[in-house]
C-alpha cells in the first residue's frame, strides 16, 4: 500500500487489492457452492439437510468472524499511521480471541443442537443429516477462525494475492475430499451431506496451517515477527477488539441471519419447496461475493488513508468502489434473466425443484442492486472504525423492516414462499438507503475537519 495522488492511481493499487480478494472469496464460497450441488445430486433430502444445517450455522459463523474482522481496520490504519511496530501485539491478542471464542462455540453447540432441531417441524431424515452436518463441520471451527484473524493481518498490509493463493490450494483439495465422502468413491464411506461437513472441516485445517507458515516464514511478514514472542493475554486489549468488533459482527449477524431466518420458517412449506429457496440462495450469495470482495477492499484502502488523515482521498476511493459494484451488479442481473434455466440446472435434475429454483432466482436478481450499494459502504464505514450506526440500521432495515413484511405477506396472502423473498428485498433496499445517508454524514464531517 502507498499514497496515490490521482484517479487512475488509485484505480490501478484498489484493483491490486481488490481482484486476489475478490478470487479468494469465490474460492471460499466455492466450498459451500460444491457442498450444496453435490449433496443436491445426491438426493433431495441430503440437500435440504445440508441447508437447514447451514441455515442454523451460516449465521453465527458469520456474526462471530465479524468480531474478528476488526483486525483489519486497525492493522490498516497502524500502517497508514507508521506504527508498525503495534501490529504484532494486536494480531496476537486477535489469536488468542478467536480460539476462545471458537471453544466457546464448540460447547454452547454441544448443549443447544439437538434441542433446536427438535423443535423444527422437519422430516426425520432431513433433521438426523443436519445434525450430523453440523457435528463434523464443528471440527474445523478454532482453524477457521485462527484463519480469519491471519487473512485479516494480511490483507491490511494490501497483500491479498498471498490469501488468493492460500485459498486456491485450498479449493481443489476440499472438492475432492467432497467427491469421496459424499459419493463414498474410492474406497470411502458414501456419508452423502454429512460428507460435505467433514470436508469443509479438514479443509479449513489445511487452510490455517498453511497461513501459519507463511506469516511465520514468508516476506514481508517475518517483518513484523509475529510469533517471535508471546505475549500474555490482554483485556485492554480484548476490549477494544471487542468495541470494534462486536457491532461488526452483529451488523453482519442481522443481515445473514435473515436469510437463514426465512430458511428455516420454509420449514413449513415441502421439501421441494426447501429445496429450491437453497438453490437459488446459494447462487444469489455466491454473486454477492463480489460487493463483499469490494467491500473487504474499500475497509483497507480506506482506512490506509483515514490512518494517514487523508480524508479526501478516502472518499474518492469510497465512491470509486460504490461505482464498480453498480456497474457489475447491472452484468450479474442481465445474465441471470437470460439464463436462469441453466444457473438452476446446476442445483438439481428434479423437475419439480427445477421450476420453483427458476422463480426464486427472479427475485434474486432484485438483491443485486441494493447489495451494491449496501455492502461497499459497511466496507468503508468500517474504514473510518464507524460501526455503530451501521449496527444499528442493520436490526431495523432486516428485522424491523424486512422479516415482519416477509411474513405477513408469506402467511397472510397469495404469495407464500414468495412472500418472504419480497420482505428480504424491502429490508436490503431499506438498509441501502440508511447505509448511504451514513456515508454522506461521515465524510462530510471528516472533510469538515481537514
Amino acid at each position: 500500500m502507498h499514497q496515490t495522488h490521482t484517479l487512475q492511481e488509485k484505480l490501478r493499487q484498489f484493483l491490486s487489492v481488490l481482484l486476489p480478494i475478490l478470487v479468494s472469496q469465490l474460492a471460499l464460497f466455492a466450498m459451500t457452492f460444491f457442498d450444496t450441488i453435490m449433496s443436491g445430486h445426491a438426493s433431495p433430502v441430503d440437500l435440504a439437510g445440508v441447508a437447514i444445517g447451514s441455515s442454523i450455522w451460516v449465521p453465527i459463523q458469520s456474526g462471530l468472524i465479524g468480531i474478528l474482522l476488526a483486525v483489519t481496520p486497525m492493522v490498516a490504519q497502524l500502517v497508514g499511521a507508521m506504527r508498525k511496530d503495534q501490529v504484532p501485539f494486536t494480531v496476537m491478542q486477535a489469536l488468542y480471541l478467536s480460539v476462545v471464542i471458537a471453544v466457546a462455540v464448540i460447547l454452547c453447540g454441544a448443549l443447544v443442537l439437538q434441542p433446536i432441531l427438535n423443535s423444527m417441524n422437519l422430516e426425520t431424515d432431513v433433521r438426523d443429516i443436519a445434525r450430523r452436518f453440523l457435528i463434523a463441520l464443528s471440527f474445523g471451527i478454532v482453524p477457521m477462525f485462527v484463519y480469519t484473524v491471519l487473512r485479516c493481518f494480511i490483507d491490511a498490509l494490501g497483500m491479498t494475492r498471498v490469501t488468493m493463493v492460500i485459498t486456491l490450494i485450498s479449493l481443489p483439495i476440499n472438492v475432492a475430499l467432497n467427491y469421496v465422502l459424499i459419493f463414498g468413491n474410492f474406497g470411502f464411506p458414501r456419508l452423502g451431506g454429512v460428507g460435505a461437513g467433514v470436508a469443509s472441516a479438514i479443509t479449513y485445517w489445511c487452510i490455517a496451517l498453511i497461513s501459519l507458515y507463511v506469516v511465520h516464514r514468508v516476506e514481508p511478514f517475518t517483518e513484523y515477527r509475529m510469533f517471535s514472542r508471546l505475549f500474555r493475554v490482554s483485556l485492554p486489549a480484548w476490549k477494544e477488539l471487542l468495541r470494534l468488533g462486536v457491532p461488526i459482527g452483529f451488523s453482519i449477524f442481522f443481515e445473514v441471519s435473515i436469510f437463514a431466518a426465512v430458511t428455516l420458517l420454509m420449514s413449513q412449506f415441502n421439501t421441494v419447496t426447501i429445496a429450491a429457496h437453497q438453490a437459488a440462495m446459494n447462487f444469489a450469495s455466491f454473486i454477492y461475493m463480489v460487493p463483499l470482495s469490494i467491500s473487504m477492499a474499500l475497509t483497507i484502502v480506506v482506512g490506509f488513508e483515514v490512518g494517514a488523515e487523508r480524508f479526501r482521498d478516502a472518499r474518492q476511493y469510497s465512491y470509486l468502489g460504490i461505482g464498480i459494484a453498480l456497474v457489475m451488479a447491472s452484468l450479474f442481473a442481465v445474465g441471470l434473466f437470460l439464463f436462469s434455466e441453466q444457473v438452476a440446472g446446476f442445483y438439481t435434475t428434479d423437475p419439480d425443484v427445477l421450476q420453483l429454483t427458476q422463480q426464486f432466482l427472479m427475485y434474486s436478481i432484485l438483491f443485486l442492486l441494493s447489495d451494491a450499494v449496501a455492502a461497499p459502504i459497511q466496507g468503508i464505514l468500517r474504514g473510518y472504525k464507524d460501526v455503530t450506526v451501521p449496527f444499528v440500521a442493520a436490526l431495523v432495515s432486516y428485522w424491523v423492516i424486512g422479516l415482519p413484511l416477509g411474513y405477513l405477506l408469506a402467511n397472510y396472502t397469495s404469495l407464500a414462499a414468495f412472500g418472504y423473498w419480497i420482505g428480504l428485498i424491502a429490508g436490503l433496499a431499506a438498509g441501502a438507503v440508511f447505509l448511504f445517508g451514513r456515508l454522506l454524514l461521515m465524510q462530510r464531517r471528516t472533510v469538515k475537519a481537514t
